[in-house]
Parts: C-alpha cells; structure tokens; sequence
C-alpha cells in the first residue's frame, strides 16, 4: 500500500513545464495572425478618414449618406436632404464612390 501512494504522489515524466522557445512561438504566431493584421487595419482606416475633404461624398456606419461641408478635429459636418449632421470621423463607413463602385477584391 506505501509503494501505491508513493507512486500516485509521485510527479508525471515531462510535466515539468513548457519550454519557453515554444511558448515564444506560440506567441509570435497568434502576434503574425491575430495582432499584425488587425494593427494594419486600423492603419488603413485613419488614413482613409484623415484623407476626406470637403465637398467628398460619404456613407457613415449607419448608412447616412451625405456630403462634407465642414472638417474638424475629430468630426465631420455633413449635409444631407433634411439640413445638417455632426458626425465622428470613425463614424464614416466609406467613399460614396466606394459604395456605388466597389473596388473588384484582390
């Protein structure tokens, strides 16, 4: 019966850890496939908003469409049928010509 609980006390062959070249790779791998591609798209997105001018057609996430009157910090101005809307810059979904003329995927 002693050898018995000796042996269920007794730690399991190779659980002493993970070796950290491997935890680095497994790190490096979810950064290249989860983090990268999302930092790029972002990247992408505030240049698409800060290249907007005045007088660009656009469509906010909400589907307004409407034109740019006015640009400020972090809003736009846009005229629509029924006057005048205020609306964040991350507010914009896209180009109206991006909306009528999608770009073919590459």
């Amino acid at each position: 019966m002693t050898q018995l609980n000796i042996l269920l006390q007794a730690p399991a062959a190779g659980a002493g850890g993970m070796n950290p070249m491997v935890l680095m790779l497994i790190m490096a791998v979810m950064f290249f496939f989860m983090v990268w591609p999302q930092m790029r798209r972002q990247k992408k997105a505030k240049a698409f908003t800060e290249s907007l001018q005045k007088g660009d057609k656009i469509v906010t996430s909400g589907g307004v469409h409407g034109k740019i009157s006015s640009v400020t910090d972090t809003q736009y101005i846009i005229d629509i049928e029924e006057g005048k809307m205020k609306i964040e810059k991350s507010g914009v979904s896209m180009e109206m010509t991006q909306a009528a003329y999608p770009a073919p995927k590459e």
